[in-house]
């Protein structure tokens, strides 16, 4: 991959420099390299790709369905074409494994393109009987030019997450990438006019929270979709509010995982693991209050202790590593500060609990996974979104007070339940307070399936058929088939 480019914003079509040639950086947390120099978007960039996008819409809009379906497809076959190359440049700017991103991160958005190339070939409005004298249908209509704001996490795939469904409905949008991962979005842009994607539908801004809010606060902006915080995610409701734009919002959790005395302590170790320490532990939807009953616990803990200090912490770049670097200094900081609170408050450590730095490792941004048992519900690290590798086990006794405990919480993104009884399975999650849930599995998010939260975890849905109904609106329309009776 080549290192230090200049790397500009990509508005109608094509890179465009900046007015004011302000920049920033963007550096691999696994080595502390440089990857690019990233030209800020200002007022004018902003003002620029609306201006590129309404274009854009204008032609896009127009095309048949199956046209817009056949760029799509188009651009999820050069993904899979390129998803060695894709896969690096997402762990270098991630410092997720590169096991991970090679069969996840560039795969899923293609699979999401596909999914919704299928649906723009298919998107029908509804026909009403009125009766002898007049029938009614409803056309389902693009909304116009629409704002998508990414997340570290998962770079690549949160933009096709967004684009795909925006641009099946028929809507242009500009793409704002999160300040430290900025390198796959305009990759993407890029991606997307060598597969016919007319100039300005797809443009991507680069910068911070200023680019963002310069987007939320633009007039001629329909929507906005953000993927992050939740303080950010009140910021840009309130701020949307000015121009009363759509909002979807996929913001944070403290997701709880539940295994009950009869499930498959293996499989529920699986579970636990992958709801904590994939990407290292970076991912919105993560299960970090596991709940185990009491008569199982020690066994569970035994061997979910056996197979954390299995893993490996190691180079991202190396296949044989299981846990890359976290995204940034500050960001481990604040994880092994958490860490610091959990042993405060008196949780046990069962594993983990440091910073690795060992066969050159001391350049990036490792934790080690990390395990607390003993832990109460009031404690710090088991209330509030740590967003890294950090699992607090708690024990419970009988279903409803599980259930009572996993809900009280201001979050409702995921949750998960492990049992062998599965009419338990289906009455427990449909007690449980989250927008997304898993039976005997966790954090697998097919695109087929809505994705989002409730209560402070968020507003709307991503991926599925659902998705439509945030990129369009409806035009309802009256046809006489009588003369007009008026008393006038």
């Amino acid at each position: 991959m080549t290192r230090f480019p200049l790397v500009c914003n990509h508005i109608g079509g094509a890179y465009v420099s900046t007015a004011s040639g302000e920049r920033f950086q963007s550096r691999d947390p696994a080595r502390g390299e440089l990857l690019a120099e990233i030209e800020t978007a200002g007022p004018d960039e902003v003002e620029a790709a609306v201006v590129a996008a309404e274009a854009g819409f204008k032609v896009w809009s127009r095309m048949t369905g199956a046209e817009r379906a056949r760029i799509l497809r188009r651009t999820a076959d050069i993904l899979r074409a390129r998803n060695a190359e894709l896969a690096e440049l997402e762990t270098r700017d991630t410092g997720k494994p590169i096991q991970e991103t090679s069969v996840v991160d560039v795969l899923s958005g293609a699979d999401c393109l596909d999914y919704f190339a299928a649906i723009a070939a298919t998107l029908t409005g509804e026909q009403v009987d009125l009766g002898p004298s007049a029938f009614g249908y409803v056309r389902r209509e693009p909304l116009g030019v629409v704002a998508g704001i990414g997340a570290w996490n998962y770079p690549l795939q949160i933009a096709c997450w967004k684009a795909a469904p925006a641009l099946a409905c028929g809507n242009a949008m500009v793409f704002k990438p999160a300040e430290l991962t900025p390198l796959s979005a305009a990759r993407l842009a890029e991606i997307f006019v060598e597969a016919g994607l007319p100039a300005g539908v797809f443009n991507v801004v680069q910068g911070d929270a200023r680019t963002g809010r310069a987007l939320v606060a633009h007039p001629r902006i329909r929507k906005v979709s953000l993927t992050g915080e939740v303080g950010t995610g009140k910021r840009v409701m309130a701020d949307a509010a000015a121009t009363l734009k759509h909002v979807t919002l996929e913001l944070g959790g403290k997701s709880p995982i539940l295994v009950f005395d009869d499930a498959n302590l293996d499989n529920a170790v699986g579970g636990a693991l992958l709801g904590n320490f994939y990407s290292a532990g970076e991912v919105c939807s993560n299960g970090t209050r596991v709940f185990v009953h009491r008569t199982v616990k020690a066994e569970f803990l035994a061997r979910l202790k056996a197979r954390v200090e299995r893993m490996v912490v190691g180079d991202p770049l190396d296949p044989a590593s299981h846990v890359g670097a976290l995204i940034s200094a500050e960001h481990m900081d604040k994880v092994l500060g958490y860490i610091e609170k959990g042993r405060a408050e008196g949780a046990r450590l069962l594993t983990g609990g440091e910073r690795v730095t060992c066969d050159g490792l001391d350049r990036g941004f490792f934790v080690a996974p990390t395990v607390f048992d003993g832990c109460q519900d009031g404690m710090a690290i088991v209330r509030e979104e740590i967003f890294g590798p950090v699992m607090t086990v708690l024990e419970f006794d009988d279903e409803d007070e599980v259930v009572e405990r996993a809900n009280a919480t201001e979050f409702g993104l995921a949750a998960g339940v492990f049992t062998r009884d599965l009419t338990r399975g289906h009455r427990v999650v449909a007690a449980l307070e989250a927008g997304t849930c898993w039976i005997n599995h966790y954090n697998v998010t097919p695109i087929e399936l809505p994705f989002g939260g409730v209560k402070l975890s968020g507003l709307g849905r991503e991926n599925s058929r659902a998705a439509v109904e945030h990129y369009t609106q409806a035009k309802s329309v009256y046809v006489a088939l009588a003369d007009v009776e008026s008393p006038y």
